[in-house]
């Protein structure tokens, strides 16, 4: 029973490896050129020459990203959030917890606000999606528009991120909460973009270190109001790879989605980043969740079976028809505009 149990896994591993990357062939092949080459959003500046891990913690916030962005007082965030007890939740985590605001121009925010308190784990986590944050420049990654660090050594708050509000909720909501079902057209194009994003993070945006996101979940992909999908939530984010087993980094990740390779050795890489894409992908196929399907398996374990030899025949003609015929569709309105309104939805 072991031994079935461990052939099913790494047949569940290498097809979803398999199913993200054939994802991401396509993406490059046909839709790279047109899009990303003329997307001014390569300054991701992070990392150093001198290994493949930088320490996100020790990074300097560079003065020339962080003139984009505002620095708050704390005193300013309390004024945003008003009366916590009364304040709209919108989302939680395991060190935060995000509300709803709304800005002096009456533009709606969303708040993540670290607790503190916790030891290292918040206090690293917040370190790293700022600094993460702060060099991000994509139309299909959560902006930040301030931020507030100057906490005392009491303070119940670790720190906030000021984000940008996106409106329709996750896509883990659109495709599990027994709402309206997602057209197969929103579907393709949450599949495309987030493989942008991700693409963009691998690249490192110009940087010599790609950024290695961590924890790529449908409950990590937002929606606007036009399904248009908004990647956040860099706090488990890796700035390079982990070349070998750190105790000061932890491993984490999603029950379902994390690759089982990682999991095993602490070592993350794009790999890890393509694993998860590649359930978050089955779910948008399926419309199962990561986890719970089939008895308690997971999605992957489940799919499996299913998988196994399918690779060549989806290169043969999945990849080359339907895949190239949507990419083209998809990549006018780009052309066009390298920054799309959050609000365009063209064909």
């Amino acid at each position: 029973m072991g031994l079935a149990l461990i052939l099913g896994f790494a047949a569940a591993t290498a097809a979803l490896i398999l199913c993200g990357s054939l994802i991401f062939i396509a993406y490059l092949k046909f839709f790279r050129a047109g899009v990303l080459s003329s997307s001014p959003t390569s300054d991701v500046e992070l990392g150093t020459d001198e290994g493949q891990t930088a320490d996100v913690s020790k990074l300097t916030i560079s003065p020339q990203k962080e003139a984009d962005v505002r620095r708050h007082r704390w005193q300013e965030v309390e004024a945003l959030l008003g009366d916590r007890a009364a304040a709209a939740v919108i989302g939680e985590g395991g060190f935060s917890t995000v509300y709803l605001a709304s800005l002096p121009d009456s533009t709606l925010a969303a708040l993540k606000v670290y607790a503190g308190g916790g030891g290292e784990l918040p206090r690293r986590a917040f370190r790293q999606e700022l600094d993460v944050l702060l060099r991000l420049r994509h139309p299909r990654i959560v902006r930040l528009l301030a931020y507030s660090d100057d906490r005392e050594e009491d303070d119940d708050e670790e720190g906030v991120l000021v984000l940008e509000y996106v409106p329709n909720g996750t896509l883990h909501e659109k495709l599990h909460g027994g709402g309206s079902t997602l057209p197969w057209a929103a579907r393709t194009r949450v599949a495309y973009e987030v493989a942008g994003a991700v693409e963009y993070l691998h690249d490192g945006g110009g940087s010599s270190l790609p950024i290695v996101h961590g924890d790529l979940t449908t409950a990590n992909v937002l929606l606007h109001v036009d399904l248009g999908p908004k990647l956040c939530d860099f706090g488990s984010a890796r700035v390079g790879f982990s070349a070998a087993v750190r105790p000061a980094a932890p491993v984490v990740g999603s029950p379902g989605y994390a690759d089982p390779h990682y999991l095993r050795t602490g070592i993350a890489s794009k790999k890890s980043d393509v694993y998860s894409f590649g359930v978050l992908l089955l779910e948008l196929l399926t419309g199962r969740p990561a986890i719970g399907s089939e008895g308690g398996m997971t999605l992957a374990a489940a799919m499996a079976p299913r998988l196994r030899g399918a690779g060549r025949g989806w290169r043969r003609w999945w990849i080359p028809g339907w895949v190239a015929s949507t990419t083209r569709r998809r990549r006018q309105p780009w052309r066009r505009s390298p920054h799309p309104a959050s609000g365009s939805n063209q064909p």
